[in-house]
């Protein structure tokens, strides 16, 4: 994800005139970092491993077809996971998706840095972990070091990605990229799609955080709304005070109606005293301990009956050492493994 050779002026209107963008997200060198960037944990896959037997003729192609832009984004095919709801998947052609990489390569350092810090989703040295601990780090400095009572507000959007307006979108990429060729570019990839964002695009991730980074700033700054939280469309707020958040909760819907087209997911909007137990990204947080929320547990161990390999297993222990889990890594070991082999790890 690198921005080296991009000038960066400022320009009326408070957004940032990127010279070269288009340029630096064709280029040869950028294309063939995008690959080796997507092709990993993909090589044994089988449309990976006919684009790489002409690999090179396969990015020269590209590059031809974005400098004469001619370029079109191909359909995507799609298929469900469980993770754990029900999600749909749509997934592009090899040569779009190395795109997908080149474009957010150069992109991404750009709109990062206009981000607030409390944003965790699909940025560097960010995730659920880093999310957890700064709601324990809030929760402390909202309760006084729980001598007061702290209250969290819980909420999601929607139907997110589905919900998306494309011209919004766009819109707001615009006010920071002033490169005409690459805004061309990113429109293409917007509206391969009909409506909204398809889950499955690594663009998709950083298009999800420039729409909702819009309410970000709005809680932050408008409401100024210092204990907040985002992870993709979950987010908390915090506050002593439970009246406060029973009534912010129309601003912001109000805001997100009027300004980005979306709207709360009026079943999950919660209030929850912290001292009773938080459930947040996974895991339920106490004011000393956390444990995994009862669907995680459950989840996980019911995927450890399938024994997918000790790929799963290593992912499902990194998950549990950030919570209070003998009892479940006791499980999940002999699921694995026989009780002789567990005492001698």
């Amino acid at each position: 994800m690198q921005n080296r050779n991009i000038k960066i002026s400022k320009c009326l209107g408070g957004g940032i005139i990127c010279h070269n963008i288009f340029e630096k997200i064709i280029s040869l060198e950028n294309l063939f970092s995008a690959w080796r960037e997507f092709k990993k944990g993909r090589t044994k896959k089988k449309d990976v491993l006919q684009f790489e037997l002409n690999l090179e003729d396969n990015i020269f192609s590209l590059y031809n077809e974005l400098k004469n832009k001619i370029y079109c984004h191909l359909n995507y095919t799609s298929f469900c996971i469980k993770d754990p709801k029900l999600r749909k998947i749509h997934k592009a052609i090899v040569k779009d998706r190395v795109l997908h990489h080149a474009i957010f390569r150069i992109l991404y350092p750009i709109f990062d840095r206009y981000f607030v810090f409390d944003s965790y989703s699909c940025r560097n040295g960010k995730g659920t972990y880093e999310a957890i601990t700064q709601l324990n780090k809030f929760t402390k400095k909202v309760s006084k070091n729980n001598i007061r009572n702290c209250y969290v507000l819980k909420c999601d959007i929607k139907k997110y990605f589905d919900s998306i307006d494309q011209e919004i979108l766009l819109n707001l990429i615009r006010i920071k990229i002033k490169d005409e060729s690459a805004i061309w570019l990113v429109e293409r990839v917007i509206k391969s799609f009909p409506a909204g964002l398809p889950l499955g695009n690594i663009t998709s991730q950083l298009f999800a955080n420039i729409y909702l980074n819009e309410l970000d700033q709005f809680i932050k700054h408008a409401l100024k709304q210092r204990y907040y939280i985002r992870y993709c469309d979950d987010f908390v707020v915090l506050s002593e005070n439970k009246d406060f958040l029973e009534n912010l909760v129309f601003k912001i819907d109000n805001f997100l109606e009027n300004n980005l087209k979306l709207s709360l997911h009026k079943g999950k909007i919660i209030i929850e005293k912290y001292r009773q137990g938080v459930d947040f990204l996974g895991y339920k947080s106490f004011p000393n301990y956390r444990i995994l929320r009862t669907k995680t547990k459950k989840r996980i161990l019911d995927k450890a009956k399938e024994k997918l390999g000790i790929e799963s297993l290593i992912s499902y222990l990194g998950i549990l050492k950030h919570c209070k889990s003998r009892k479940i890594k006791m499980k999940l070991l002999k699921s694995y493994f026989s009780i002789d082999k567990i005492y001698k790890i």
